[in-house]
């Protein structure tokens, strides 16, 4: 488990991004039952709505975190740099936080906004981490 041991900024990071996706599903729930939505259904898509950016963050987050977890992990176990796994985790993680707080507040525009500049930014570092991985692999 030493190996481990040097990536454990890239594993506490796949950890918490888990946890933020885990604590807002019931507050998104919510947020939907308060109006009167079914179990399932989404809110009207209007971004000036709180219940409607709650249940998208939730959404982009449920969304996200597989390809998180699969190129960190991959990267982790093929054995790729434990500075740069560890720093592009983090910095993914990092951003999915801002993007998230961003998101909530509904801070900026919808679209080509603040949070898509953070969604890119997390989206950039997965997608070194993958190629990392692969070339790890090979």
């Amino acid at each position: 488990m030493e190996v481990y041991a040097e990536y454990s900024h890239a594993i506490a990071s796949v950890v918490i991004f888990t946890l933020i996706v885990l604590v807002m599903a019931p507050f998104s729930a919510l947020a939907k039952q308060g109006k009167g939505l079914a179990p399932g259904a989404t809110p009207e898509q209007d971004y000036a709505d709180k219940a409607y950016r709650l249940n998208r963050a939730y959404l982009n987050g449920t969304e996200t975190l597989p390809a998180f977890l699969t190129v960190t992990v991959a990267a982790i176990l093929l054995g790729a740099s434990p500075f740069w796994v560890n720093l592009l985790a983090s910095v993914a993680l990092l951003a999915r936080i801002v993007m998230l707080v961003v998101h909530l507040r509904g801070i900026g525009r919808p679209n080509s906004g603040l949070r898509s500049v953070f969604y890119v930014l997390g989206w950039a570092c997965m997608v070194i981490l993958g190629l990392m991985s692969l070339v790890a692999a090979f």
